[in-house]
């Protein structure tokens, strides 16, 4: 569903955006990247993530996320700590291919699940994959050891459209 922007402000889109907003967030640590924020910024948008967590003091490229990011809403967190005390009770899915306990067709998604993806070189933290109730892998083939990270986010949000959205069926 695509919602028109003449002549609305930018408070007033975000007001049509908000009862529309998915059953799922996303969460960003540390990507070293600024490309990579904003593009994971711009594809969030297009699958109306509930929130965009940024954990780290790491920049967006906001020429990357195209103008999405002022239509969501950005949650910035400094640490990890301060992340999981944010999300305190919610079902956390780490995608990290090297930790993973799970692929992705294996993964149950339950509601308000946060999925968190870490930085290009060094994944999720420790402290970040304790925390998490699951940790996933998209399968690969090939000799690539992973995704890129931006890439690697749209995946798992267009499972998610594709097992839970019944807008994706129309």
């Amino acid at each position: 569903m695509k919602i028109s922007s003449f002549g609305l402000s930018t408070a007033e889109i975000r007001e049509e955006l908000a009862p529309l907003r998915s059953d799922f967030s996303i969460a960003i640590c540390r990507a070293k990247n600024p490309f990579n924020i904003g593009a994971i910024i711009r594809t969030a948008h297009s699958f109306l993530a509930k929130e965009i967590f940024l954990i780290g003091s790491e920049p967006y490229y906001e020429r990357a996320a195209m103008g999405m990011q002022k239509y969501e809403n950005i949650v910035e967190h400094p640490d990890e700590a301060t992340f999981l005390a944010a999300v305190a009770g919610r079902h956390l899915i780490g995608v990290e291919r090297d930790h993973a306990r799970q692929t992705l067709w294996e993964s149950p998604f339950p509601s308000g699940l946060v999925f968190l993806f870490g930085s290009e070189n060094d994944g999720l933290s420790p402290e970040l994959l304790v925390a998490c109730h699951d940790v996933i892998a998209i399968p690969m083939y090939g000799i690539n050891h992973s995704y890129p990270v931006a890439i690697a986010a749209g995946m798992i949000m267009c499972e998610w459209a594709r097992r839970k959205d019944p807008r994706a069926r129309a």
